[in-house]
């Protein structure tokens, strides 16, 4: 009889969200296996989950030791680590699924995040109290900045090569500005007033991610790069337009969604970074300047989300973002 299993869940918000369809997954084909998940990163998009709620457990539960795992199997699943991700065909989902249950590259559900009634009206004034003070009447959320930024006196950089530049992000809140509401998500904000932005730009200060989760439900869409803003609007159904640089859009993002217009900065350029498998620092060294952009790429951007919002508004360029370094700094 084989004994009953302990998954070790780890890493960023992005990576609990996107281990949600494998765990379901596990609980449908294993009805018998009264598994535990074990939260390393945090139990929060577990909350509310009509299964998975009541497996969730922080990593420094009282006696958990004792109580549960001393029976059972420890697993520590590890996406970054399946064969089918490193080589571009499996999303970060499909990873877990593959660790987790070993059926291959199969389609998922979208997470499911369960919101209470509460995270959803306050979330709904947010986004209205921000739509009356601007004037506007649809909201974007923009999340510039992923986790590997770096504030080092005010100078904002990405070694990772995941987030946005700080003139782009400016230059973008600017045009986008006079005809929506902007929401910044992110722990570092910039103060756009001082950079020539005379639209005012909502940057809610001490909200955890449960929170930013209800405030992109309630958005009319979402703007970012490889971050954890575009795995919940993904589970969420918001319209969205994502960048990415250094990352691979297969892996971390959602390429068959039809609600999501994917940007590519790193096509044909872009060098696997083997996170978590081992340290290489060409890797890194070769991608970090791939999310510099010029006007024309700012343009493209600006033009899709106005384009997913209102409608066509003009001709863009077709087809993937694919520029060489040189031509990003013309």
């Amino acid at each position: 009889m084989s004994r009953n299993k302990a998954f070790f869940i780890n890493g960023g918000a992005g990576r609990v969200v996107c281990s949600i369809p494998a765990l379901e997954k596990f609980a449908e084909e294993n009805p018998d296996n009264d598994f535990i998940i074990v939260c390393e990163g945090g139990t929060d998009f577990y909350k509310g989950h009509p299964l998975l709620h009541a497996k969730a457990y922080d990593h420094w539960h009282k006696n958990l030791f004792e109580d549960k795992l001393k029976d059972m199997d420890l697993l520590s699943p590890e996406p970054y680590r399946v064969w089918e991700y490193y080589n571009q065909l499996a999303t970060l989902s499909q990873a877990y699924d593959i660790a987790i249950n070993n059926k291959g590259v199969r389609e998922l559900p979208k997470p499911n995040i369960k919101l209470s009634k509460q995270e959803k009206m306050s979330a709904l004034q947010v986004v209205k109290d921000v739509k009356e003070k601007t004037k506007k009447d649809k909201a974007i959320v923009f999340q510039p900045f992923g986790r590997g930024v770096v504030n080092d006196e005010g100078n904002l950089t990405d070694f990772s090569g995941r987030s946005f530049e700080p003139d782009t992000v400016i230059n973008i809140v600017k045009t986008l500005s006079k005809d929506y509401a902007i929401i910044f998500m992110g722990e570092i904000g910039i103060e756009f007033s001082k950079h020539g932005v005379s639209q005012p730009v909502a940057i809610p200060q001490n909200i955890d991610l449960r929170t930013w989760t209800a405030i992109i439900s309630q958005a009319d869409h979402f703007l970012g790069c490889d971050s954890v803003g575009q795995h919940l609007a993904y589970s969420l159904e918001i319209p969205s337009t994502v960048v990415v640089g250094s990352t691979f859009k297969e892996n971390v993002s959602y390429v068959n969604e039809k609600t999501f217009s994917i940007l590519d900065m790193g096509e044909g350029e872009r060098v696997y970074s083997p996170i978590r498998i081992t340290m290489d620092e060409l890797s890194d060294r070769s991608n970090e300047g791939l999310m510099a952009m010029n006007p024309k790429i700012e343009e493209v951007i600006i033009n899709t989300v106005k384009d997913t919002i209102d409608g066509p508004v003009k001709d863009t360029i077709d087809g993937p973002v694919k520029e060489t370094k040189a031509d990003k700094k013309k």
